[in-house]
């Protein structure tokens, strides 16, 4: 399969995109002073596993389609 250009750099794009978002995200929970994260002892909760594992799965997929922007990005380069 063949990409267009355009969607090459979309691809690349959202997985650069995919990296900043979600690391914001995950400082953003590990510092979380709401009570929503951490219980009152300090020990994580429900809350912050499973945000912490949409964190993960979304760095791995975010990874995925953007390597493969990149190297669809480089076949065009390289075509030329």
């Amino acid at each position: 399969m063949k990409l267009s250009r355009t969607a090459s750099w979309f691809l690349a794009a959202f997985g650069v995109w995919s990296w900043v978002i979600w690391t914001t995200f995950v400082k953003n929970l590990w510092k979380d002073g709401s009570g929503l994260a951490f219980d009152d002892a300090g020990d994580p909760t429900a809350y912050f596993w499973v945000h912490l594992t949409l964190a993960g799965v979304s760095f791995i997929l975010g990874t995925v389609v953007g390597v493969i922007g990149l190297r669809s990005v480089l076949a065009y380069r390289k075509a030329r």
